[in-house]
């Protein structure tokens, strides 16, 4: 099982957009010297909605070569259509990822039936480790604890991102796991908390520049250790909230490129961050002592 501190991590790309794979290999080798725990390619952090399906099985296989074994690789490979989802999971498991994250279908609102034969069709189809990815603010489609429940049933479904940001929900959650069913957070601001409860790790954006920090607080916040993973958070509450100061990647990209670590490149719909924000990013990098 998956634990700790798993990056979402942006795809870097040059100031035309094109795909910077000398980017990306510099930042496979900064989270694995960092201590992330694993590596997410190509979610929604890594701008997968405007990248071709060959740029996305690329960039997935390419982040299996960069890390070399060195940490875990996770694919993100969900979609809104479920023969395009099965064809993402069927490439990143070519690849030789350890699993996939599969977001929920969305835009176009399937039922909870819906959802979980969508989700059943994958794991049948793929044999390789699932987790489920429930981000209603994104998707407009909310994946029930009870359709949760029933997916857990099915051998390689082996956890779920809830990104709902509500405690309540993810208690649900953690009732209905059992051993072989993880929990992890998809919200920074209430991932220590999610951690604390019982969950297994966050999947952050927080990490994407605040690597090794993420891995020491979720470390401590699975161990129970409120008070050292609380210092922790504390300094990084900044990024937790100022890193969605506009619609995410946009600040993590720019607070990157000011890093020094990738390009300006994003693609439209996307576009670079407004000016107005840059002295409050700035600020949480100086708060989180990563800048």
């Amino acid at each position: 099982m998956f634990q700790g501190s798993m990056v979402a991590l942006v795809t870097p790309m040059h100031a035309d957009g094109r795909l910077d794979k000398t980017a990306l290999q510099r930042l496979v080798d900064f989270h694995v010297e960092n201590q992330t725990d694993a590596i997410i390619a190509v979610g929604t952090t890594g701008e997968s909605a405007t990248l071709n399906m060959d740029e996305h099985c690329e960039v997935i296989r390419l982040v299996v070569e960069y890390t070399a074994k060195r940490i875990p690789v996770i694919g993100g490979t969900g979609s809104n259509s479920t023969a395009e989802a099965i064809e993402l999971t069927q490439c990143a498991q070519k690849s030789g990822v350890d699993a996939c994250l599969l977001v929920t279908p969305y835009y176009n609102k399937p039922t909870q039936e819906g959802l979980y034969l969508h989700y059943k069709a994958i794991a049948e189809a793929v044999d390789i480790p699932q987790i489920l990815y429930n981000v209603p603010g994104r998707t407009a489609c909310d994946m029930l604890p009870t359709t949760v429940k029933q997916l857990a049933d099915i051998d390689n479904i082996i956890g779920i991102k809830e990104a709902l940001g509500d405690l309540s929900r993810v208690q649900e959650l953690i009732n209905i796991a059992h051993d072989k069913f993880a929990i992890y957070s998809g919200d920074d601001g209430t991932a220590m908390e999610l951690m604390l409860m019982g969950g297994k790790g966050v999947i952050s954006v927080t990490a994407n520049v605040a690597p090794k920090a993420m891995h020491e607080m979720a470390q401590l916040a699975i161990a129970g250790d409120r008070g050292g993973a609380t210092a922790i958070n504390h300094r990084l509450d900044g990024l937790h909230k100022h890193l969605f100061v506009e619609p995410n990647p946009i600040p993590a990209k720019w607070a990157l490129h000011i890093m020094g670590l990738i390009e300006a490149g994003i693609r439209l719909p996307l576009t670079p961050l407004s000016p107005q924000h840059y002295d409050t990013v700035k600020l949480a990098l100086q708060q989180a002592q990563v800048l």
